[in-house]
């Protein structure tokens, strides 16, 4: 069984929690300073107890330096020592399959049953960007997962992917809908809902992903996860103005300048948002879990208790390090209390 066993065993214990990471890079930072922070954040809920770090993939935007997550998979494994490492998502038509799966076999071969290689059919990226990297044979997403699962297997069409794990990489499939839950149902593929795209939509996702899915070689029962934001601090008001910040730099990326990078907390708190960008902020805010462990816990406890879910991916983007690593600290803190 490659991995860590994610069957009825596992399904007993309570939700497990999972960090999943867009490398943010805030003004009077460089990408560089961004990439050691995730991986000391790495080190630091390893030590409180969650289960996996996953990396995004982003393309052509400064303000996330998560361009390479098979790359930057590497540095967290090698830093870590139980943490399972892996990319939520490799957004496979940006890759040819067979690179994919070389690139994640040299990983799987290094740090046996620490890989997870998550796919998702976005491009993460502009248009212009997306067509510098795209497989050329322009794969249909499921003939492309079909193939990256058979050189995990032993070869395609004569064709091996080297070096070849003893454990290879989980797949996972990464999505925003109920289609996608029920292609992972289908394909007997673990799933995460991006509720931390799309929030609202996980009930039905997950419902979707349960009634479709058939077992296979590589999960015999479903396993289906939430990816949310959430921002945990003592104080809620600190929380809010942490949060807003990543929510004002993606209002300048969309209006201002698609290349800033992300603002200061001090500048967050100094903007007066207009009408039509505090709209944007509370679509934004509003569906995920931003606040004191008081005001968080009654809101994640209904959607755990709502969408059943096996693992509970976070993701946090604040500008001030210490508090992003204490966010992670106090959200363990409140699931383990619920």
């Amino acid at each position: 069984m490659p991995q860590d066993d994610l069957g009825r065993e596992e399904r007993a214990v309570r939700v497990h929690l999972s960090v999943h990471d867009t490398v943010p890079v805030w003004r009077g930072d460089t990408g560089g300073d961004a990439l050691r922070r995730t991986i000391d954040l790495a080190r630091a809920v390893e030590g409180f107890g969650y289960r996996r770090h996953w990396v995004a993939e982003h393309h052509s935007t400064p303000a996330l330096a998560t361009s390479a997550p098979a790359v930057l998979a590497g540095p967290i494994l090698a830093a870590t020592s139980t943490l399972t490492v892996g990319s939520g998502a490799v957004l496979l038509p940006n890759h040819a399959p067979y690179a994919v799966a070389e690139q994640f076999g040299v990983l799987a071969s290094l740090y046996p049953g620490r890989v997870d290689l998550g796919l998702g059919r976005a491009t993460g990226g502009s248009p212009q960007a997306s067509a510098r990297l795209g497989d050329p044979r322009h794969g249909e997403f499921g003939g492309q997962i079909a193939e990256l699962r058979a050189y995990f297997s032993g070869g395609d069409g004569g064709v091996r992917a080297v070096p070849e794990p003893e454990i290879p990489p989980r797949l996972w499939l990464v999505g925003s809908s109920a289609s996608s839950a029920a292609a992972a149902g289908r394909l007997g593929l673990p799933y995460v809902y991006a509720h931390a795209i799309v929030g609202g939509g996980a009930p039905e996702a997950l419902d979707a992903y349960r009634a479709a899915f058939r077992p296979s070689a590589d999960l015999a029962e479903p396993y289906a996860s939430v990816a949310v934001i959430a921002v945990v601090n003592d104080e809620d008001e600190r929380a809010h103005r942490l949060a807003n910040a990543f929510v004002l730099g993606q209002i300048l990326m969309r209006t201002v300048d698609p290349n800033t990078l992300l603002p200061t907390e001090e500048e967050a708190a100094a903007h007066r948002f207009t009408r039509s960008e505090e709209v944007f902020l509370r679509q934004r805010i509003d569906p995920q879990f931003v606040g004191s462990p008081a005001s968080v816990a009654p809101r994640l406890d209904a959607l755990l208790r709502r969408t059943r879910p096996d693992e509970l991916f976070v993701l946090t983007q604040v500008p001030d390090h210490t508090a992003r690593v204490r966010s992670y600290e106090l959200l363990a803190k409140v699931v383990s209390s619920l």
